[in-house]
Formats: structure tokens, sequence, C-alpha cells
């Protein structure tokens, strides 16, 4: 069971004469939806710049590039020194 009020259908959402009471509603539950969308984000956030995490789950991709990437170096190296 929650506490959350029912959302107001949208065709009463901006519609003149509406209650004080609706309105009130109608701002807390955006309130409630607008704490929960940036509390995700703020998990979602931490979650993607854990950079120790990022480097454990992504082990085998960091190895493959670290070595392309000195086999690129190597070969640069070699040439210039064929020069």
């Amino acid at each position: 069971m929650s506490t959350r009020p029912e959302p107001v259908p949208p065709s009463t959402v901006g519609v003149p004469g509406r209650t004080p009471a609706q309105i009130r509603r109608d701002i807390d539950v955006q309130r409630q939806d607008l704490g929960r969308s940036v509390e995700a984000l703020r998990h979602r956030v931490t979650e993607l710049t854990d950079w120790r995490r990022q480097i454990s789950e992504h082990r085998r991709e960091l190895a493959i590039g670290a070595a392309a990437a000195g086999f690129l170096i190597g070969g640069m190296i070699a040439l210039r020194r064929r020069r």
C-alpha cells in the first residue's frame, strides 16, 4: 500500500477552475516524482563514475586496448629508428 496520492488525470492538469487542494496535490505528486528521479540519477552517476568498478567489469577490454596501444607505440618507435 502506497501513501502516495493518486496522480491527477492529465485532462485536469492546467485546466482553469481546479481547486487549491487539487493544485497542492499535483505539486506534491510532482515534487515526489522529481525527488525519485533525482535520486535515481544520483545513483546512476555514482555507478558510472566508479572507476574501480569499471576497471573490474571491463578488465578484458582494458587489456586488449593496452596491448593494441603498446603495439602501436612500439611500431612507431621502430619506424623512427629505421630512418
